[in-house]
């Protein structure tokens, strides 16, 4: 199994486009944090006007931990796309090019080949997390520098610097694992496809149509949106509240592990039974 891990993982990052995610979110992040270092001062001046006229606000607010969490706030709407682009081309990928029926025809069992790609993209989008997480927090810290950091997540909230590293931690590992119920959904449908295409545009329609429905407070949509994993996506902010709550989280989490459980059945499903004929 390890072997066969090895082998995966060696051929994904053969594949030009799985370093497309790190060169754009490279990219992404130097513009932003470009654009925050010329026009960032009259950005938090506007965010914080209504407290300055009640408080006295001193020391760097415009520092390395507000920009990283400004671009939590961007990238976690674009890192889902960039993932699928890879996860979805793990089985239909190789369906289209015939190299998969190829590789069945070795004694090596279906379920340990798929248990294989799949592990390798879970890998590979925890290697995209942290490369966020780097870059974020390492640009972000050496450009701008560090102090405490202001959010407004449901109440205005300031959070002491001697907090941020465990609370940035937990949330990049919460962003994580959510990246890893949109790579299950990705390969799952790669499962289902002979083409490469196809898994990567199914993926990014469903989360469009399932993040709208999570964010409009409609009666009919109220009642589907707690069994929605795009609705737990953004739960990350709940590491910067005042009291962390802490079962909200774990519940969350139990909610998208489910997610990723059931993917991973179906997509084990299919491609058991599946004829691969070309």
């Amino acid at each position: 199994m390890i072997t066969l891990f090895c082998i995966e993982l060696a051929k994904l990052f053969c594949r030009g486009r799985s370093y497309i995610a790190f060169i754009a979110i490279g990219i992404i992040i130097g513009i932003i944090e470009c654009g925050l270092r010329l026009e960032g001062r009259q950005v938090l001046d506007v965010m914080i006007q209504n407290l300055q006229e009640v408080f006295i606000l001193q020391g760097n607010l415009l520092n390395g931990y507000l920009v990283t969490y400004l671009v939590l706030n961007s990238l976690w709407l674009h890192v889902p796309i960039l993932i699928a682009l890879v996860t979805g081309d793990l089985v239909a990928g190789e369906t289209q090019a015939g190299t998969l029926r190829l590789l069945l025809t070795r004694p090596v069992g279906r379920l340990r080949l798929l248990a294989a790609k799949y592990l390798v993209g879970l890998v590979y989008t925890a290697l995209v997390v942290g490369f966020l997480a780097l870059t974020s927090w390492g640009m972000g810290r050496l450009v701008f520098g560090t102090g405490d950091l202001i959010v407004f997540y449901q109440t205005i909230n300031i959070v002491p610097e001697a907090e941020l590293s465990w609370r940035f931690a937990a949330a990049f590992a919460y962003g994580g694992l959510s990246m890893g119920v949109v790579a299950s959904l990705a390969f799952f449908c790669s499962t289902l496809a002979n083409h490469a295409m196809g898994p990567i545009i199914t993926t990014v329609a469903i989360l469009i149509g399932c993040t709208i429905i999570s964010t409009i407070e409609v009666g009919m949509f109220r009642t589907v949106q707690p069994l929605l994993f795009t609705t737990y996506l953004s739960k990350w902010q709940m590491f910067f509240a005042f009291e962390v709550p802490r079962q909200e989280i774990w519940f969350s989490v139990g909610i998208l592990v489910a997610h990723m459980a059931v993917l991973f059945g179906g997509s084990a499903i299919v491609f058991l039974r599946k004829d691969f004929t070309t």
